[in-house]
C-alpha cells in the first residue's frame, strides 16, 4: 500500500518505520513547515496515497483532514483534542463520498481496557460503598488534558455511573509516553485497573493497522469498529 505520512513529529516517525517495515511505501512525508491551513495537501504532493496517517496537532487537524477528505484520500487521524469539530468532519466525510477513521487511542491493549472498564463500572455501580475515579499521567509536552482517552474511558463508565461519573485527574510530567487507572474504593477495600503504554510502538502499529483496512471503505470509522470487527461480545458475558 502507498501511504502518505501528515506530521513529522515523534509519532510520524514511527509510523513511517512501521509502516515500511509492514512492506508500504512512503509516498509523501509532510511536516508542519510550509503546512500551515493544510497549504501542504495538494493532489499533486498526495499522487498515488492509497491512504493517509495523520498524527499532528489539536489546532492544525481539522484542517488536515478536510484537505485529505476533499482529495479523496482515505485518512486515519490519531491527534486527539480536536473532537469538538468531529461531526463538522463527519458530515464533510458524507459530503464527499470519502473514508476517515479516528480514535482517542490506537493501542489494541486500550481498546480492550475500554471494555474491560465499561464491565467493571456496571459491576461496581451497584455497590454505593465503592466511589469510582480516573487518572491518567503523559508526558509533559502533551498538549490535550485531559486525554481523548481519558475522555473515552469516562465516557465508558457513565452508561452505569451517570452523574457519578468520575472527572479524570491528569498529570503532565517527564516523558510517560502515557497510563491510565480506574478505581473503585471503598472504606474496606481498593481495587484498581491500570494501562500503561511501554512506548509509542503500539499507537503507530494500531494506526497502520487501520490504514491498511480502510483503503477500499467508505465513511467514518472509530478505531474499535475496525478492530472488533466480527467480534462477538457475548462470548465474553
Amino acid at each position: 500500500m502507498k501511504v502518505a505520512i501528515i506530521g513529522n513529529g515523534k509519532m510520524g516517525k514511527i509510523v513511517d518505520r512501521i509502516a515500511a517495515g509492514r512492506g508500504h511505501e512512503i509516498v509523501a512525508r509532510i511536516g508542519r513547515e510550509g503546512n500551515e491551513a493544510a497549504a501542504a495537501l495538494t493532489p499533486e504532493r498526495l499522487a498515488g496515497a492509497q491512504a493517509a496517517i495523520e498524527f499532528t496537532s489539536p489546532a492544525a487537524a481539522p484542517a488536515n483532514l478536510r484537505r485529505l477528505i476533499e482529495i479523496g484520500v482515505p485518512v486515519v487521524t490519531g491527534t486527539t483534542g480536536w473532537y469538538e469539530h468531529l461531526d463538522e468532519i463527519k458530515k464533510h466525510v458524507r459530503q464527499h463520498d470519502g473514508a476517515m477513521v479516528y480514535g482517542a487511542n490506537f493501542s489494541i491493549g486500550m481498546n480492550l481496557f475500554f471494555r474491560l472498564a465499561r464491565e467493571a463500572a456496571r459491576l461496581f455501580s451497584a455497590y454505593e460503598e465503592y466511589d469510582p475515579f480516573l487518572f491518567e499521567h503523559h508526558h509533559r509536552f502533551k498538549k490535550d488534558a485531559p486525554s481523548g482517552t481519558a475522555l473515552v474511558i469516562a465516557e465508558a463508565m457513565r452508561q452505569s455511573y451517570r452523574d457519578r461519573t468520575p472527572a479524570p485527574v491528569s498529570v503532565r510530567a517527564g516523558y510517560v509516553p502515557g497510563a491510565h487507572e480506574i478505581g473503585f474504593d471503598s472504606e474496606a477495600d481498593t481495587v484498581t485497573m491500570t494501562h500503561t503504554a511501554r512506548s509509542r510502538d503500539g499507537f503507530a502499529a494500531g494506526a497502520v493497522f487501520a490504514a491498511e483496512r480502510i483503503e477500499k471503505r467508505r465513511g467514518c470509522f472509530e478505531f474499535s469498529q475496525l478492530l472488533f470487527e466480527g467480534f462477538d461480545e457475548s462470548e465474553v458475558k
